[in-house]
């Protein structure tokens, strides 16, 4: 019995195969992209309810960055979180908003109230419309004709409170749980497209593989 192998024909399926997969690589790289853009918007997400719940949690440490009474409440949010895509990777940034809401015992809303509590920039009170001051102190009304400097505004916790929760969030939750709460590590340890289109590959080489590869990240936010 004798059995006759193509030569010609096999080494130009593997040579195909390899490329398919040389191919897939690059695909995959090509669509970078991708990648970044469904884990920041998976981060942003999480991140805002990382923060609401940090703030009904603790809100000596969070409630300057909400309107007055809307502590840890998304429509009371006074901040954004958005994400940027370069060739260094992925960036998150924050940026505050301007408080709307008037507290009561007041007329008009407290101006940039995020970022001076965040960064415990003191503030000073002069009468505007009466010939002196009228506030309560630890329980007692207290009066008086010259300006009042709150060294503190917002307590000491608030002091950085954003800012903590911001990079705890990073430092722990998300190197520690985000990607595989989010489906984004499960999504891309099975990358069963390949072998599906193996077939497709040994006839097309790494045309096949590029086209495999780019398809499967590009589809990640569909999967999920």
């Amino acid at each position: 019995m004798r059995a006759k192998i193509n030569d010609t024909l096999f080494l130009k399926e593997m040579n195909n195969m390899i490329q398919y997969a040389v191919g897939f690589t690059e695909g995959v790289k090509r669509g970078r992209n991708h990648i970044l853009t469904a884990i920041g918007t998976d981060a942003i997400k999480l991140l805002k309810q990382y923060i609401d719940s940090s703030a009904r949690t603790n809100p000596a440490l969070l409630q300057h960055m909400y309107e007055w009474n809307q502590n840890g409440s998304p429509s009371g949010r006074l901040f954004d979180i958005d994400y940027t895509i370069s060739g260094v990777g992925l960036s998150i940034k924050s940026t505050f908003r301007q408080s709307t809401s008037i507290r009561d015992g007041s007329n008009v809303p407290f101006y940039n109230k995020a970022t001076i509590m965040e960064n415990g920039i003191p503030v000073t009170i002069t009468p505007r419309r009466a010939s002196v001051l009228a506030f309560t102190d630890n329980g007692e009304e207290v009066f008086t004709k010259g300006p009042v400097v709150i060294e503190n505004p917002g307590g000491v916790q608030a002091r950085g409170g954003f800012n903590k929760t911001f990079d705890s969030f990073f430092n722990n939750y998300f190197s520690q749980a985000f990607l595989r709460i989010s489906g984004v590590m499960d999504y891309l340890k099975n990358p069963t497209v390949f072998a599906k289109n193996l077939s497709a590959g040994k006839r097309g080489g790494k045309a096949v593989g590029i086209s495999t590869g780019y398809t499967w990240v590009a589809n990640l936010g569909a999967q999920r």
